[in-house]
């Protein structure tokens, strides 16, 4: 039932025929940040503020809700001073119930066998909890009361259609009515790669083991990059170590099937290629834009890229063929990778495939010591 950005004159021609109680929810043009609820009622359309603030949400001021869905589950028991209670959701064209999709395609998981256990980390759309489910270690990313499970669910569907051993798997989707939604993936005990390098650093951590998490993250993407799936956001926080060290892709908030658009206002500037923050051009030339930051923040163990740079004159400088110094120690040979991955030409950048075949290269006659 939610409909994301339209128009008034939009969802009223989606509620037609009139059918007192069909809904739908939408953002708010006037009051971006907020949402609005639109009802068909004894044939017309009512359209009521749902005001965003503090968290919250709330469309009188008396009652609040944590999202969306706990609004709609409310007004569907009862009126409480709309028209009439929600009867029925205005499906979304191409959109199937969550559950039921999730259910039908074997990803459902049952929450009564999953306990939470404590919270390690904080994410884009909520909490991140290690659990257990059915006596194994699992990492759940919990919705926050962000209002609404879309981004989420892209998420999810995203992940369903994936598998690598350098990619986090998703172990499967919780839609619960009243709480909201969980993803379930494979739990990294090592955390986020950016710490690991940056808590253990040169003394601990070899050149072997710096190739190593560069090749898990390259085979990653070179999968992706044969999948058609474009990430956006590949950074080392975004890449997660295993008990046993092996490094994997996640992070699919961002992940779009090539070649479409999005809103560059949340983009990482440093991670980003040029063409991508200036004519949102993304492609996974522009991943490997950022595989090569990614490499050069393994090699200088979790440095944040372009030290000393205030971050507004990244882009200009780039723009201009500006490129990062080798980190301290980093081999030639590695550098030179790095470089041909911030090509300003997309065109002229090389392939996932490419670049696992030159580090295999550099791995196999040990060019990197």
């Amino acid at each position: 039932w939610f409909h994301g950005k339209i128009t008034r004159e939009q969802a009223e021609r989606l509620l037609y025929p009139p059918e007192t109680g069909l809904f739908l929810v939408r953002e708010s043009t006037n009051y971006p940040g907020d949402y609005t609820l639109c009802v068909s009622c004894e044939g017309k359309v009512e359209h009521y503020r749902i005001i965003y603030s503090s968290s919250k949400l709330s469309i009188d001021e008396e009652v609040y809700f944590e999202n969306l869905m706990q609004l709609v589950e409310h007004y569907t028991t009862d009126a409480d001073g709309l028209c009439t209670r929600l009867i029925k959701p205005k499906l979304m064209e191409g959109t199937v119930a969550a559950q039921d999709e999730f259910s039908r395609s074997g990803w459902a998981l049952n929450m009564k066998d999953l306990k939470l256990l404590q919270i390690i980390g904080k994410g884009e759309f909520g909490d991140v909890m290690l659990g257990d489910y059915r006596g194994n270690k699992v990492a759940v990313k919990c919705i926050k009361n962000d209002a609404t499970a879309q981004a989420f669910l892209a998420e999810a569907s995203v992940m369903t259609q994936l598998r690598h051993s350098n990619l986090v798997q998703l172990l499967g989707v919780i839609v619960e009515e009243k709480s909201g939604l969980y993803i379930v993936t494979e739990y990294m005990a090592k955390g986020s790669l950016v710490d690991y390098l940056r808590s253990r650093g040169r003394s601990v951590l070899g050149a072997d083991c710096l190739l190593k998490f560069s090749l898990d993250v390259c085979e990653a993407m070179e999968y992706l990059e044969a999948n058609n799936f474009v990430h956006r956001d590949l950074a080392a926080r975004n890449v997660l170590v295993s008990e046993d060290n092996i490094a994997k892709v996640s992070d699919f908030g961002l992940t779009k099937e090539a070649s479409s658009t999005q809103d560059t206002g949340k983009l990482p500037v440093k991670w980003t290629a040029p063409e991508a923050l200036r004519e949102k051009k993304f492609s996974t030339k522009s991943d490997v834009w950022s595989f090569g930051i990614l490499l050069w923040e393994i090699y200088s163990f979790g440095r944040v890229p372009y030290p000393r740079i205030p971050l507004k004159d990244v882009v200009p400088r780039v723009e201009k063929g500006y490129k990062m110094d080798a980190p301290d120690g980093c081999p030639a040979v590695v550098y030179e990778v790095m470089k041909k991955c911030w090509t300003l030409d997309p065109g002229h950048r090389p392939s996932f495939h490419q670049l696992r075949e030159q580090l295999v290269h550099i791995k196999e006659k040990e060019l990197y010591l």
